[in-house]
């Protein structure tokens, strides 16, 4: 009997190390230093993008991107491949040259892999969205955060709108 019972404990103890290995601690810093001016900044889109989910890596949001950053997803942006799934991503949507979002906060996520940066979009017109919010990390510059500094939208995806 005592050896079920130190198994038993042998098994909780190595689940809560699998558990505490993979996980993921999401803070919001848009009051942070480098951060506290970009939510509320508006963007024009200047590229088609799909409205995305990958299959490896699971996230709250559906992720905004294109092929020439995300290489599983088709070259070119097509409403015909919305409902559409690979072996790596799931198609969700298409967004469209002109369309316009914001970004709505900044979000942290710190896990064994290291450290992520990503913005919370929500689209202009998200009443009639079936995705309003998204996450933009595949359209994000993070070159900026090695030295501390705040990621911005990759130039040639979207350009900001009003002030700076």
């Amino acid at each position: 009997m005592k050896w079920l019972l130190g198994a038993l404990i042998a098994a909780l103890l190595a689940g809560y190390v699998y558990w505490q290995s993979h996980s993921v601690k999401t803070s919001y810093v848009n009051g942070l230093a480098p951060y506290t001016n970009l939510p509320g900044r508006d963007f024009i889109l200047q590229r088609d993008c799909y409205i995305f989910k990958l299959k490896r890596q699971g996230s709250d949001w559906p992720l905004l991107g294109a092929h020439a950053t995300v290489p599983q997803l088709p070259e070119d942006v097509a409403e015909s491949k919305v409902g559409t799934e690979t072996s790596e991503v799931r198609i969700l949507g298409v967004l469209r040259i002109g369309d316009h979002f914001r970004i709505a906060s900044v979000r942290r996520d710190e896990g064994r892999t290291g450290t992520k940066i990503a913005f919370e979009v929500s689209l202009a017109d998200e009443s009639s969205r079936k995705y309003p919010r998204l996450d933009a990390f595949w359209i994000m510059d993070h070159s900026a955060e090695g030295s501390g500094g705040a990621p911005s939208i990759l130039p040639g995806y979207a350009v900001a709108v009003g002030k700076e």
